[in-house]
């Protein structure tokens, strides 16, 4: 896979080639102001929409917006914020092809991350290779047979990432969707460029800190998330830094040391900033019922999903993610996780 400069579409070079580093060309078209401008381009089938979608925190989430063969995203650099527009672009087949444009202060950082947000060093070889796939359930080789397209991004951002995370703990997606949309529109920074009207780059940490607690309260997050948050903005240069480190063990437990992040934290964490392919969300409140009842009929807990998992080790999310993408819906019983309110605590 390659990353270059905008030029003709031409041959696509094989995975091993390194990434080529060279100017970026500037686009001044119709879209709106002028931006810099990049190809990756991909020897194998790739889809924005698919890839991507793991990002996204709800239809309204102000840092990203997607859709087929496109992708708006907002977020800051240590230049300064950016917006990064993602669009696929016809190549012949098998091949795959991605323009990126980047407004900004932060426009140069935003390109350089591409290659990795795009999934460039997610290698599903392993997966693919025929032995492997015959261990697998046929819901899962099928899936997987539909989704050659998919590779999980890594973002790199850590803070970007965290803070939507802890927002989702013990409470509904909905809620925790709405508490991000909340803060990031009222605190984020405006979108450079011709970004999508709404679009906002999440606070920086020292923004994140100076948020009063009535806005917590306006937002319905209860307290224990709000501090874990605050505690997490506190070390944000030392997490920052987890970056680069290698997936395992060592990088989960710097990530627990933070009071108020757990497994299951660190694990939805590095499933986006790393591309993770092994994570498994445990102590999710359905992951473990769902993926039992995808893969035995019957429901389970942890534990159990772990072992049902543990033939595949190595790409465990991998086998998550095909379940997901499968279309299956586990039986419903029992109440429902029901919605709190905050904002008279």
């Amino acid at each position: 896979m390659s990353f270059t400069a905008a030029a003709p579409v031409r041959s696509v070079p094989a995975p091993s080639v390194p990434l080529q580093h060279v100017p970026a060309a500037r686009d001044s078209g119709a879209s709106g102001p002028a931006g810099l401008v990049r190809y990756w381009d991909s020897p194998a089938p790739y889809c924005l929409q698919t890839s991507l979608r793991i990002l996204v925190r709800g239809k309204q989430d102000p840092t990203i917006r997607l859709g087929p063969g496109i992708a708006w995203l907002t977020f800051l650099t240590p230049e300064g914020p950016a917006t990064l527009n993602l669009r696929e672009e016809p190549v012949p087949a098998p091949g795959a092809r991605v323009r990126a444009s980047a407004w900004g202060p932060g426009a140069e950082c935003a390109l350089a991350s591409v290659p990795a947000l795009l999934g460039e060093q997610d290698d599903w070889s392993e997966f693919d290779d025929a032995a492997f796939l015959a261990t697998l359930p046929r819901m899962v080789t099928e899936t997987r047979r539909r989704n050659l397209s998919l590779r999980l991004p890594s973002t790199g951002r850590i803070m970007d990432t965290l803070i939507p995370v802890v927002l989702e703990q013990k409470v509904t997606v909905l809620e925790a969707y709405y508490a991000w949309r909340y803060l990031v529109t009222r605190y984020g920074v405006d979108a450079p460029g011709p970004a999508p009207a709404g679009m906002k780059a999440a606070p920086a940490p020292e923004t994140w800190r100076r948020i009063p607690s009535w806005d917590w309260h306006q937002a319905r997050v209860d307290h224990s998330r709000s501090t874990t948050i605050l505690r997490a903005c506190s070390q944000a240069s030392a997490l920052q830094r987890l970056a680069d480190a290698p997936l395992g063990e060592d990088l989960t437990a710097k990530l627990c040391s933070v009071p108020g992040i757990g497994v299951w934290s660190a694990a939805e964490i590095t499933q986006r900033t790393h591309g993770a392919p092994d994570s498994v969300s445990v102590g999710d409140y359905h992951l473990a019922a769902y993926v039992g009842a995808a893969l035995t009929g019957q429901r389970t807990d942890d534990a159990g999903m772990l072992k049902l998992l543990e033939p595949w080790q190595g790409h465990r999310q991998r086998v998550v993610r095909m379940i997901m993408l499968s279309g299956y819906r586990k039986p419903t019983y029992g109440p429902k996780l029901a919605p709190m309110d905050h904002r008279r605590r």
